[in-house]
């Protein structure tokens, strides 16, 4: 029965209706606090260790060519180590998520101290050193390792729900109080002509709002998210009727990735608010995804009316984008532009 549904969708939203008795209640697990497995993070920390590499290398440099053989020198103790640290570390991320924050510290630091002294190995094995520093290598795989794993429980800490609050509730309100009001009046006004596709537009309103509502996930895959923009674009579609009209292009092999909720919601809304509401003849509203070898592209594309000089404030682009950042750092992309009276975001995420 559609009530039925109706009422489950108010139980997922007030899940106390249902509690579990304490006993049933899912286990708290370990979280890994950092994560070395990304291209960015080694991107990052190869330039962080570069830099320290420069700046020591200019202790006793007697000249400028003095500071650079000093740098190649340290570069090839110290390039190494680090992206042995870091494809160690990558290596037993598994192990070391089910272990306490304090363990995972001390692993990544024990790590960085067997690094240091591989390091030194290299340079005593090339005859570079003479005696060879293994306990100066030691204190500095272990210092620099530290301040690595500082930097990135303080990234995990940013993608955690509690850093992501803000900025999650901002995109929940952009499913503005005048479109509930809008959408109820256009519900009302069917119930007696129409009662069946009042009855669907309750539904699509239901199922929208029950994922707005639900708590905060740090990732969800494509097809929510595309089914979420269908129950968002049919419920407008019974408000504007023709003048909005829909294009799908959907990749299946696309379907997986992964995104953070609630952010193709709004690139959708905002091209129906900057597209189809401000054009007395509607427009076009294109959603497509495309996988290409290992990343996903997502285009949302809308036309605007000719010569149309009104712009938004990009408050919803600037948040996509950085939840974007947060979830994917520098492999995920994004991408909007106008061109010709047609407006475009693109999206690339890995796989």
């Amino acid at each position: 029965m559609k009530d039925s549904k109706i009422l489950s969708s108010y139980q997922d939203l007030h899940p106390t209706l249902g509690a579990l008795p304490l006993s049933d209640m899912p286990q708290v697990t370990r979280e890994l606090v950092f994560d070395t497995c990304k291209v960015g993070v080694v991107l990052r920390a190869v330039l962080f260790v570069q830099a320290v590499v420069a700046v020591a290398a200019l202790f006793g440099a007697p000249s400028a060519w003095g500071w650079l053989t000093q740098m190649a020198v340290l570069t090839g103790a110290a390039l190494p180590a680090t992206l042995a640290w870091l494809l160690s570390a990558c290596a037993v991320k598994k192990p070391i998520s089910r272990l306490s924050m304090p363990m995972q510290w001390a692993v990544g630091i024990g790590l960085g101290m067997l690094a240091g002294l591989y390091g030194c190995g290299l340079l005593s094995w090339m005859g570079l050193v003479e005696p060879a520093p293994w306990l100066a290598s030691a204190a500095a795989g272990a210092l620099l390792s530290a301040v690595l794993v500082a930097a990135l429980v303080w990234r995990a800490k940013a993608r955690m729900p509690a850093g992501t609050t803000a900025q999650l509730a901002e995109l929940q309100a952009r499913i503005r109080p005048h479109f509930l009001f809008n959408t109820l009046n256009t519900a009302i006004a069917l119930v007696r002509e129409e009662p069946a596709k009042a009855e669907s537009l309750l539904e699509d309103l239901s199922e929208l709002f029950r994922h707005a509502l639900a708590d905060t996930q740090e990732s969800v895959p494509l097809w929510q998210e595309l089914e979420l923009a269908e129950h968002y674009l049919a419920i407008e579609q019974v408000r504007f009727g023709d003048r909005l009209k829909v294009e799908w292009s959907v990749d299946e092999a696309a379907s997986r990735a992964k995104l953070p909720p609630l952010i193709l919601q709004p690139l959708v809304e905002n091209a129906v608010k900057h597209g189809v509401e401000p054009s007395p003849g509607g427009a076009m509203v294109r959603i497509s995804t495309k996988r290409r070898g290992g990343v996903v592209i997502i285009k949302v594309t809308n036309t605007v009316p000719a010569g149309s000089g009104r712009r938004g404030h990009g408050l919803a682009l600037d948040n996509v984008r950085q939840r974007l950042t947060l979830l994917h750092d520098v492999q995920g992309r994004f991408q909007s532009a106008l061109v010709k009276d047609v407006f475009q975001v693109r999206l690339e995420i890995p796989v």
